[in-house]
């Protein structure tokens, strides 16, 4: 079944569609190296990045643009504190992401876009986009209280070996969240509340998974990264119900 899981999450990533998007600084006056690391962070994304002076508008304000309309806005300031002035530590050891730091919306707001990312040492930068991302449907399955949550760890010592990630999957257990957590079983999460699921196949050693199926009345969100080398990932977010229907459907069938 594993095999037929990865082939599924190779559709899932192949069947995508997304606008034109550009990423905007206007009356940007940071530093050239916080321009370097916005310029860093995106770049396994399609987006371009523009710069432009608009006496109309505030200092330091990050547009993201669809189709040339603004589709969401962002302050340096959200950016720097949620992904440009920090590594992945911060999410991993704390709350970040929960309580600290808002996900920015020109970042959340890059669904359907595929892209390839590298982690550690080939780039410091490009997998936190899938950590904030991580935490953000976390965050968002938390603020519903209801639905269900997949979450496929690679491996299950992440759970409680990130002091950050225990505390947020405790609080998700104090909810009506039906959470399910997927891992290579290196460890054994005890947390009363969450369904653990075990295995040691391809689908579980290379998946990196976030699915949230919210209530009608809530908006669902979904993560999928599937690792095709050496800490390199092909990923998407995606918040359309039916595509977060069948990913949920896939992990629940086939791994």
């Amino acid at each position: 079944m594993s095999a037929d899981a990865l082939a599924s999450f190779g559709q899932f990533l192949a069947n995508q569609t997304a606008p034109q998007r550009t990423i905007l600084m206007v009356n940007w006056d940071a530093p050239e190296q916080v321009e370097r690391l916005l310029e860093r962070t995106v770049d396994p994304l399609p987006v371009d990045i523009e710069r432009r002076s608009d006496p109309d508008r505030g200092e330091n304000l990050v547009y993201l643009l669809e189709e040339g309309d603004v589709a969401a806005t962002s302050t340096l300031e959200a950016l720097q504190q949620a992904v440009l002035l920090v590594n992945t530590d911060l999410y991993a050891t704390g709350l970040s992401g929960i309580e600290q730091y808002e996900a920015p919306a020109v970042l959340t707001e890059l669904d359907e876009m595929r892209f390839t990312l590298r982690g550690y040492p080939a780039s410091t930068r490009e997998k936190l986009l899938l950590v904030v991302m991580s935490r953000f449907i976390e965050k968002r399955a938390l603020e519903v209280g209801r639905g269900r949550l997949d979450v496929a760890f690679q491996e299950l010592s992440r759970v409680h070996g990130e002091y950050g990630t225990g505390k947020v999957y405790e609080r998700l257990a104090d909810t009506d969240v039906d959470v399910h957590v997927y891992g290579v079983p290196d460890a054994d999460p005890d947390i009363d509340g969450i369904t653990v699921h075990r295995g040691e196949t391809p689908a579980y050693r290379q998946s990196w998974v976030v699915v949230f199926r919210a209530p009608a009345s809530e908006e669902p969100a979904a993560l999928l990264a599937v690792e095709t080398g050496a800490n390199e990932w092909d990923a998407i977010w995606t918040y359309d119900r039916e595509r977060v229907r069948r990913l949920g459907a896939t992990i629940e069938s086939k791994f």
